[in-house]
Parts: C-alpha cells; structure tokens; sequence
C-alpha cells in the first residue's frame, strides 16, 4: 500500500499559512472559555490492538525491568507517530514544513468547537464536514474565534472494537474527515487546527487527500481519533493538546483535555 506521502511528490509552501495563522493568535486569546473546572478526556487508551490507518499494531511493549525482580518496571516503547490519538503537524505533508516539536504553544491552547454531523455518519461511512456546516455551525453559534480548533463528531467512537472503526464491509477504509471545502473556510477564518474522532482529517474513501494536502502545509495543524467530543457542547470549551516534543517529528500520540 502507497503510504499518503508518496501518493504526492509536491508540497505546498507554509510560509503565507503560518503567518496568517500568527495573525489571528492574540484576537483568540479573550475568547478562552471560563473554566468551570469540569475536565474532559478526549483521549483514548490504546494498546497495540487500537485500530490504525495502515492495520499495522501502533505501539508495542517490551519489558525491560520488572517489578517483581527490581523492585521497579520499565517498558521499552515502540510506536508510531500517528497511532491513537494523536497529532499530525505540517511535517507529514510537506518536505519542509513545521515539526511537531516547533509547533506555538499558544496554538495548543485554544477554543474548541464541536460539529456534529452524526446523523448523516450514520446513514454515509464516508459522510465529510462541509463549508455549509461550518456556515450553519456560525449561524447557530457565533463566530469561530481565530485560533480555535474545530473538531468534528461523527459518533464513529461508538464502532470502536468493531471492524467497522476503519472498513466497510468490503474491507475498504471507511470513516468520516474534513471536506476541503471546509478546511479552505477555516484557513480564511484564521483557525488553528482542525480534529476528528475517526482515523483520518479526510474521509476514508478518499483518493487524494486532499485535506492533509492543503491543511497541514498551510501551518495547521489536525488531530485524530479524539474521544468523548458527545460529552461537551458545541463552543464554550477550551482544548489543551499535550503534543509530544521530539525534534524532526511529524506528529505523535497527544494528551487531549477540554476544559469548560
């Protein structure tokens, strides 16, 4: 199987994304929620049997001091950068883009605002968050704060454990992602970042991904496979993304916290 990256030998330079995401940062700090101190995880504990794009085990346990023996226990780890929830920085798209390391601090703390288009999930595996439904998001709820992370919910959290989280019934990817009409309104808009609780920012039938194409080279960054978005309201919470911090990375398993 082609990996997403040799799909497309172009990238798209990130310099005019970056700066206008810069742009948008201080008029995204008033509008942080007023935490309440209610806390939500949307992480997931995975395990090497957490599903992945690639069907390959993300992560792997290798017990190097045990307990019982030591008096202490230590695992030696190998994983995936884009294995549970994780981060995708422009790095995965683009030859020269930002690293997970290098993403701005202030982008990891942001409004979040939540779509939902379970209804439509339920009836099209591959149904997509369109510019129409980030157009009604705003017409219900106000404008999207620059800085901010949307984040869609399909309520494909509820498949998880079944085969139905990553295939049809044919064995082809199967699962809901970002339309790049949609991505294209929230880069104008100034926002940060965008998230889903599937496997992928696009769609699983997608030929192109044209979402990671566009999104990520654009200075952005996404998150995948996030968890519990059905226990928060559509705006009012404030994300707390705990990306990973090794240098040269294009991603990697996150902490995600949403505070209201």
């Amino acid at each position: 199987m082609l990996s997403r990256r040799q799909l497309f030998g172009g990238a798209v330079s990130a310099a005019a994304g970056v700066a206008a995401l810069a742009s948008g940062l201080t008029a995204a700090r008033p509008a942080l929620a007023q935490a309440s101190g209610k806390v939500v995880d949307l992480t997931h504990t995975y395990d090497g049997d957490f599903p992945t794009f690639d069907g390959k085990p993300g992560i792997l346990f290798n017990k190097q001091v045990d307990f019982a023996k030591d008096g202490y226990s230590i695992y030696e780890l190998t994983l995936y950068e884009h294995t549970g929830t994780h981060i995708d920085a422009p790095l995965h798209f683009t030859a020269d883009g930002l690293s997970v390391a290098d993403l701005a601090p202030e982008n990891l703390v942001c409004p979040l605002c939540i779509v939902d288009i379970a209804a439509r999930a339920a009836e099209d595996a591959n149904a997509m968050v369109t510019a129409e439904d980030i157009e009604a998001w705003v017409s219900a709820n106000g404008e999207i704060p620059a800085g901010a992370c949307v984040a869609m919910r399909s309520g494909w959290q509820a498949r998880l454990g079944t085969p139905s989280y990553r295939n049809d019934e044919g064995g082809a990817h199967a699962f809901p992602g970002f339309a790049r009409s949609a991505t294209d309104l929230l880069i104008g808009l100034g926002v940060a970042a965008i998230g889903v609780d599937t496997l992928s920012l696009d769609p699983g039938n997608s030929a192109d991904f044209a979402v990671h194409y566009s999104w990520l080279p654009a200075g952005r960054y996404g998150i995948e496979n996030l968890a519990n978005l059905g226990d928060l309201p559509a705006k009012g919470a404030t994300l707390f993304v705990g990306a990973p911090k090794h240098r040269g990375g294009t991603g990697g398993p996150a902490r995600v916290m949403a505070v209201l």
